[in-house]
């Protein structure tokens, strides 16, 4: 194996999943003390990263099973997954429970929540890969989706270390329930604007 290409893969990989670390400790911190909720999690996070790798690599090969004018609008999955939340939240509020209950009665994220949004999240990635791997060829190819799932494990794995260490997760555990809402509204958002998606880019 290149330990160049290698190299590439993981480069690559860490520079267009750096949030993703972010809204996995948000996600091992909302199911926090429920029992699989990590398997859920980790479950999800490889289906949404490999939706996107069979998609890349599809196009790599001429297939286009996701219309470039597509991806923009792929960030109406975390907005409502978001807004969803965030409604879940107001509706604790405002029926006085107490939020640090909520978060064990919620049994976190189950896998296709998490699916969902890493697939959107990563959506624009699918044009940076899709070069990488049309040039790599199919050897080169195999080597980036080898380093990239086996990385997915470690970004599982950092993610779940942030939520469980002491101030982290005290922090998460008070805040968490509010947090998870807002940053996925606002990757969302953010796919959609950037994207372009209903004319948002102005």
């Amino acid at each position: 194996m290149d330990l160049g290409i290698v190299g590439q893969a993981a480069g690559l990989f860490a520079v267009t999943n750096i949030d993703d670390i972010v809204v996995l400790s948000l996600f091992f911190a909302q199911g926090a003390g429920t029992r699989g909720s990590t398997r859920r999690i980790v479950l999800g996070q490889y289906l949404g990263f490999a939706a996107i790798v069979a998609v890349a690599v599809a196009a790599a090969f001429g297939a286009t099973f996701l219309p470039e004018s597509a991806v923009p609008y792929l960030g109406l999955l975390p907005l409502v997954l978001g807004l969803k939340a965030a409604w879940q939240v107001w509706k604790r509020r405002r029926g006085g429970e107490d939020g640090d209950d909520d978060q064990v009665a919620e049994g976190g994220p189950g896998p296709w929540e998490v699916t969902a949004v890493t697939f959107a999240n990563g959506g624009d990635n699918i044009g940076v890969y899709v070069p990488v791997f049309a040039t790599a060829g199919v050897g080169g190819m195999s080597v980036y989706v080898i380093v990239f799932l086996g990385l997915v494990g470690v970004w599982c794995f950092t993610g779940r270390y942030f939520a469980t260490r002491p101030v982290i997760a005290r922090a998460l555990s008070r805040w968490g329930h509010i947090l998870l809402p807002l940053v996925l509204i606002a990757i969302g958002l953010l796919i959609l604007i950037e994207g372009g998606a209903f004319g948002l880019d102005g």
